[in-house]
């Protein structure tokens, strides 16, 4: 089970309930995390989910801030240039901070960075154009350009919002160009068109870094985790080594599912354990080879990939959970992270089975 910080909770019963973790709020053990949808940061399925990581070795949480529309998910008051692309999905967003640090569980803000309906269509000439507009992907969505400065700096302020109501780390996904960019960017106008899109992510990661310096959060980002395994991912812009340089921890999406027949391995979302395993050999020799690398907390899967077809998944419950966390702890990494879209996640689960 959990363990309890018994120091922070004696100075916590001394202090006013409103500054009570301020300062006392402080991390020195392996993040456990899970995702949480905004939407489900109140009522009975926060309740669930607070109990969830209460009673387990889970001991953070993941919170969509800005979320994969592009709205932030709390209101930031009326004269923040972030109000007209605010939702209320969380209602009491301070409130929300207070009740994970009384648990101890670390509080980390999702931030999707260039994916983004919202930015694109309230300004068309920072985002990607096709002959009809705005460019959408088959599933509608729009993505702003990674090559413009006033993206980089909306992204941040939206950032900075989260780093003053309290979270301890600021989570950058979508920190690409869309999916096989380079298959379908023909056609596309933009600003920096032909120029190294690897190098404008890296410089945007590199910026958010000096700009967060000043909040006392860390800095994570998401990254594709094919983005490891090949030198450099330059369709969606994408340069793992690069991109670690710049970050206190590097999260990997290394879902089983979204392999084919990598590692050696022909049906890799069969073999939980060792396609993670094999991922974590891989990344391990990208990092130690950089002076001052990040921790690693890969996302593992808690769901199951029914669209790969009869013979080409499993149901995923807790035996496949529990041997991906064994696959990273095999060769030394002891952080992750847990997605599941709705937020249901597997019941009996030993987060700490080694």
């Amino acid at each position: 089970m959990r363990r309890i910080f018994i120091f922070a909770v004696i100075i916590a019963a001394f202090l006013p309930v409103n500054l009570a973790f301020a300062n006392t709020f402080e991390w020195n053990e392996p993040v456990r995390g899970i995702y949480i949808k905004a939407a489900n940061t109140s009522g009975p399925q926060f309740n669930h989910l607070l109990n969830l990581v209460n009673r387990t070795d889970l001991n953070a949480m993941v919170i969509d801030i800005k979320d994969d529309n592009g709205n932030l998910t709390f209101n930031p008051g009326k004269k923040s240039p972030y109000y007209a692309a605010s939702r209320p999905y969380i209602t009491n967003p301070r409130g929300l901070i207070q009740t994970l640090n009384e648990n101890h569980i670390y509080p980390i803000a999702r931030m999707v960075v260039f994916k983004d309906k919202v930015l694109a269509n309230s300004n068309p000439n920072w985002t990607l154009k096709n002959a009809q507009g705005i460019w959408r992907s088959s599933r509608g969505d729009s993505f702003t350009n990674p090559f413009h400065r006033e993206v980089w700096d909306y992204n941040i302020g939206m950032a900075i919002e989260a780093a003053n109501i309290g979270f301890k780390e600021i989570q950058f996904d979508y920190v690409r160009f869309p999916e096989k960019f380079e298959s379908i960017e023909g056609p596309l106008s933009y600003t920096g068109k032909g120029s190294n899109r690897a190098a404008a992510v890296t410089e945007f990661v590199k910026y958010a870094k000096e700009k967060l310096k000043p909040y006392g959060v860390k800095m994570s980002v998401d990254t594709f985790g094919n983005a490891t395994v090949i030198p450099e991912a330059s369709g969606i812009g994408q340069n793992f080594s690069a991109i670690a340089q710049h970050v206190d921890v590097i999260s990997a999406m290394i879902y089983p599912s979204h392999w084919t027949g990598s590692f050696g391995i022909a049906k890799p979302d069969l073999e939980p354990y060792r396609l993670v395993e094999e991922y974590a050999k891989v990344e391990n020799n990208r990092l130690k080879k950089l002076a001052a690398p990040p921790t690693s907390r890969p996302w593992l899967q808690d769901f199951t990939a029914a669209w790969l077809g009869k013979g080409n998944y499993k149901v995923y419950g807790k035996q496949e959970i529990e041997d991906q966390i064994r696959g990273l702890h095999a060769q030394g990494i002891n952080e992750f992270l847990l997605w599941n879209a709705a937020n249901s996640y597997t019941k009996n689960v030993d987060y700490t089975p080694y």
